[in-house]
């Protein structure tokens, strides 16, 4: 019963037309106008909730809110000017296409995340301007709904726990190698330079072997022969 009150409360706190909207597929021809000069099934009423429309199809829907879908490498957009009339966009990151400033609908999961980028998608994390939480419409219906976790947050604490674990293995390394060697100082210097060779029978009897001082014979034990 909680269950079913919650997604009561989650249903109700958007257009019934937006998560339809953003499950359907556009830009395929229109079945109902395929001899149609333009058939591509770019609009979408609000009013009907029927699936996407053609130019054709809008003849069937006067005086009923109808919007247009775009594209942009290979994602469906739709412009600021015409969704904001009628959804609360704040947080979604806005592009500007065509000199036309939009927002994409579904999220674009994005593997590797540019140099520097200090700021992504609560969802689907993707690279994002500093202002703003969400990459799409679909990623702020997910990072908004009362069972979102935060899967970003989440992976960033499996991260940390991992960074941590090795860290407290380089750590335990670094221990022995300073017992082993002695104080942080000699470590490092043994570690650039080459050890010393162990010292045999033989360089430690010639280390211990001193030079006499030389001796002159005495002159009685020179032969002098004539």
């Amino acid at each position: 019963q909680g269950g079913g009150e919650c997604d009561e409360a989650e249903n109700q706190r958007w257009p019934p037309w937006l998560k339809p909207l953003l499950a359907t597929s556009f830009f395929g021809q229109c079945k109902m106008h395929a001899d149609a000069h333009k058939c591509e099934c770019n609009m979408y009423c609000l009013d009907c909730v029927n699936g996407a429309l053609c130019s054709q199809c809008l003849a069937y829907h006067h005086g009923h809110h109808a919007i247009q879908i775009r594209r942009s490498s290979y994602h469906d957009v739709i412009r600021v000017s015409e969704i904001q009339k009628v959804l609360d966009i704040t947080g979604v990151q806005t592009y500007i296409i065509n000199s036309a400033r939009v927002v994409f609908l579904n999220e674009r999961p994005q593997p590797r995340p540019g140099k520097g980028v200090t700021n992504t998608c609560d969802v689907c994390e993707r690279s994002l301007l500093d202002t703003f939480r969400f990459c799409s419409l679909g990623c702020k219906i997910v990072g908004t709904s009362g069972e979102f976790r935060g899967r970003k947050r989440h992976a960033g604490g499996k991260k940390m726990k991992l960074k941590l674990k090795k860290a407290a293995a380089s750590d335990s390394d670094d221990s022995s190698t300073i017992t082993s060697g002695g104080s942080d100082k000699s470590s490092v210097v043994q570690s650039f330079s080459p050890s010393t060779p162990p010292a045999t029978a033989n360089s430690y009897r010639s280390a211990k072997r001193r030079k006499g001082i030389p001796h002159r014979s005495p002159f009685g034990s020179l032969i002098v022969e004539f």
